[in-house]
């Protein structure tokens, strides 16, 4: 079965129109809004809140757990998606974890090109720690640029002085702005999404003649030592392979705990398929896994779920 649904999931992502121009960033929000979209799973209570000055929102999966945060930033090359297009995946998060997750809305390229979104991640961070949340009851998680975006947050507070919070989980994440990595132009052919030009056109919206090898725009070149044990996952068809097997032997040879998972035969945030992909189940499962067994003390009283 896993077989044919990875057969099909390819041939309906080859079978999606691509525009003969250049959409511009309002048309590509939309589009991506109305093919991505998926609703918060049944038994997650969603809520409209702020974080970091941000909006945001707030994921609740029934009987969840008193203590411990789920930071979720969405993926979108920082030009779309938003909490509502990722309120699915972030939802499936929530509830496999039993924690309380919060989305935020970032601000969006290019009308707020880098350093807008990290400053942004930061700001939700330090927000979630002047509420009195304990760091070693957070955990971050996102996917593609939310990936990215998320190891760079962590970067951010590091330099900051704030104390880094337990665990972060990142799916496909997108940490070179250089398109350094050789799966690029490799991986371009069995990728049923994104091509080469592609990601170079998110890049130029995001950074323009900015720096591109910028630790925070491309945390590949960062130092990312004292930051907290990273689960990286990825697909073997995707042209950001590299940047996930690369961001985790950086963070191995930091001597941060780096535990990286290459799905084969599967495309870019293949996890996005729950419910309709075994594979995207089973990550999101060890995912969840992961996040939880770094929250020792909510783990150790029973407090996260187990699945």
């Amino acid at each position: 079965m896993s077989r044919r649904q990875r057969q099909a999931l390819v041939a309906r992502l080859r079978s999606v129109p691509r525009p003969e121009t250049q959409p511009t960033p309002a048309e590509m929000r939309g589009s991506f809004a109305a093919a991505m979209t998926r609703p918060a799973p049944e038994g997650v209570a969603t809520r409209r809140t702020v974080l970091g000055g941000r909006p945001a929102l707030d994921l609740e999966p029934a009987g969840a757990a008193d203590r411990g945060r789920l930071l979720y930033l969405h993926g979108g090359g920082y030009v779309i998606g938003s909490s509502d297009t990722h309120a699915g995946l972030a939802g499936e998060l929530a509830a496999r974890t039993g924690l309380r997750a919060t989305s935020v809305d970032y601000r969006l390229a290019p009308e707020h090109p880098f350093p807008a979104a990290v400053d942004d991640g930061l700001a939700a961070y330090r927000d979630l720690l002047a509420a009195g949340a304990d760091p070693r009851e957070i955990v971050v998680a996102g996917d593609s640029a939310g990936g990215g975006l998320s190891i760079a947050t962590l970067l951010a507070a590091r330099e900051a002085g704030l104390p880094q919070p337990a665990a972060v989980v990142v799916f496909s994440p997108w940490v070179d702005l250089t398109l350094s990595g050789v799966s690029m132009r490799t991986k371009e052919d069995a990728d049923p999404i994104f091509t080469e030009a592609d990601v170079r056109a998110y890049a130029d919206l995001y950074i323009g003649s900015g720096d591109r090898d910028h630790p925070l725009a491309s945390p590949v070149f960062a130092d990312l030592a004292g930051l907290p044990p990273v689960l990286v996952q990825v697909g073997a068809d995707e042209v950001l392979l590299d940047d996930a097997v690369r961001l985790a032997a950086r963070a191995g040879a930091a001597d941060v705990e780096a535990t990286l998972e290459i799905g084969p035969g599967l495309p870019h945030v293949y996890q996005t398929e729950y419910g309709r992909l075994d594979e995207a189940d089973a990550a999101l499962d060890r995912a969840a896994r992961f996040l939880a067994g770094h929250l020792g003390a909510l783990a150790d009283t029973g407090h996260v779920r187990e699945r």
